[in-house]
């Protein structure tokens, strides 16, 4: 049999190589078929990814049936998608399987578990052992190849709008149920790009209007009710690493309370608006006058019709690059307009490296310097971290440019294994971060909850 030259090349490791390809379904009319009968069709997408990392001599491969109805999601159906899931595996080679992308998606997905995957697995492993690399089957020893599951905090999922945008392309809003156990389950909308689907953009609670319609707000999105679900902009954040950003405040709280005493508002400058969530809690809830940088006019367009973002006179956002307009601030070095605080909640707009934040320019010393000049004395840069994958020295270095530029550097572990919020001051701190005086304090930990007790000076 004639095999293509794609295909023949997957006998070894080629760093950051994709391949995808049709297969007929070897779970047609079997019970171990995932996604029902007939409900894949005749042939099964197969997707292969390498690692970029260097393999070991003895590279190990893994697979992964994609969850019934999401074969469409960016996540299992783009390249980004499959690299954030590979890094995430510690394999060299994942194998994705699931229906075909012209098979169509249910409107509203059930994320709910599924049975156990053995069976299915049995029926697949002559395909996955023909895509191992040959330096697997050293000694000749057959390699396992293990059957990976996808695990997220979503029961039900509905499409809601795709946009494109000149700058960061598609984009997709989704109404989700999530999971809170041992809580209830909520209802949030999300925003996610194409380039880096495993992120999550933006993500706010929907309130029902319709009193009637409250007791049974899980079946509103198999209702296809989302008239009645309104994003509850303003309030509680929703997402921690954005608690643990508006946490970051409470290092300057005495500097705060005493504008608030002289009838000054602190001035907030939002690197990054998204769907709006962050400036719209500093606004409503704190109370600050907030100015935002959004790169994308289609991404604000898309947060003021779906996540509930106002402007008004305490809070303007303006399309542009932040980097470069935070630099502008500071060639223009007006004293009346500096900040209290600047908040940089970018994410890295390369996607073949995993998800990774800020940007690797916000790292240089002549931007860090920038970002000072436009904070007051009493001021404090604030930095929404994801070290890359693959780069274990990053963090290291943006903390010791940090302790080179500010006076002193503040950390908050975000505990999800992926975020970490540096807080750096331009002048000494001389008070105690997380005492109860204050009534800046006591409005701040209506939105940071329990970070407040997380800040640490490293």
């Amino acid at each position: 049999m004639a095999v293509s030259p794609e295909l023949e090349g997957l006998r070894c490791i080629a760093p950051s190589r994709f391949v995808s390809f049709s297969f007929p379904s070897p779970l047609l009319r079997d019970a171990s078929n995932p996604y029902g009968d007939g409900g894949a069709g005749e042939f099964l997408r197969v997707a292969v990814l390498d690692s970029p990392l260097p393999a070991p001599p003895v590279p190990r491969t893994a697979a992964m049936l994609v969850p019934a109805g999401r074969h469409t999601d960016w996540i299992f159906s783009t390249r980004a998608g499959h690299l954030h899931l590979l890094l995430s595996s510690q394999f060299s080679r994942l194998i994705l399987v699931g229906p075909e992308l012209s098979v169509p998606s249910p409107r509203v997905i059930s994320c709910v578990s599924r049975p156990d995957s053995d069976p299915a697995h049995a029926r697949l492993l002559p395909l996955l052992l023909a895509l191992c690399p040959i330096a697997a089957f050293r000694d000749n020893v057959i390699p396992d190849v293990p059957l990976l599951s996808f695990q997220d905090d979503l029961l039900r999922l509905a499409h809601v709008k795709v946009v494109a945008g000149p700058v960061v392309g598609e984009m997709v809003v989704e109404d989700v149920a999530v999971d809170c156990a041992p809580g209830p389950a909520e209802l949030r909308r999300r925003l996610r790009f194409k380039r880096m689907p495993c992120l999550v953009q933006t993500q706010v609670r929907l309130a029902c209007q319709s009193p009637a319609a409250a007791a049974s707000l899980l079946d509103a999105l198999e209702e296809g009710s989302g008239s009645l679900l309104q994003p509850q902009a303003g309030g509680s954040l929703v997402q921690p690493y954005l608690q643990a950003m508006v946490a970051g405040l409470a290092v300057i709280a005495p500097s705060i309370d005493e504008s608030f005493q002289s009838g000054v508002r602190p001035r907030c400058l939002c690197a990054g608006v998204g769907g709006g969530s962050l400036p719209m809690s500093i606004r409503v809830g704190l109370q600050f006058n907030v100015v935002g940088i959004e790169a994308d006019n289609a991404v604000l367009d898309v947060a003021r019709d779906y996540f509930g973002l106002v402007e008004d006179e305490f809070l303007s956002v303006h399309v542009g690059d932040a980097i470069q307009m935070i630099q502008d601030l500071a060639r223009q070095g007006k004293p009346d307009a500096k900040f209290s605080a600047v908040m940089v909640d970018l994410d890295s707009s390369d996607s073949m490296c995993g998800v990774s934040a800020p940007p690797l320019e916000v790292t240089h010393e002549s931007i860090l310097l920038a970002a000072r000049t436009i904070l007051h004395r009493h001021g404090v840069l604030i930095l929404n971290v994801i070290p890359p994958p693959s780069g274990g020295s990053f963090y290291k270095s943006l903390i010791d440019v940090l302790h080179q530029v500010f006076s002193e550097l503040y950390e908050i572990d975000v505990g999800n294994g992926e975020n970490f919020v540096l807080i750096a001051a331009v002048s000494p701190i001389e008070t105690t971060l997380t005492g109860n005086s204050g009534s800046f304090l006591t409005e701040l930990r209506k939105l940071a909850g329990d970070f407040l007790e997380h800040i640490r000076k490293i």
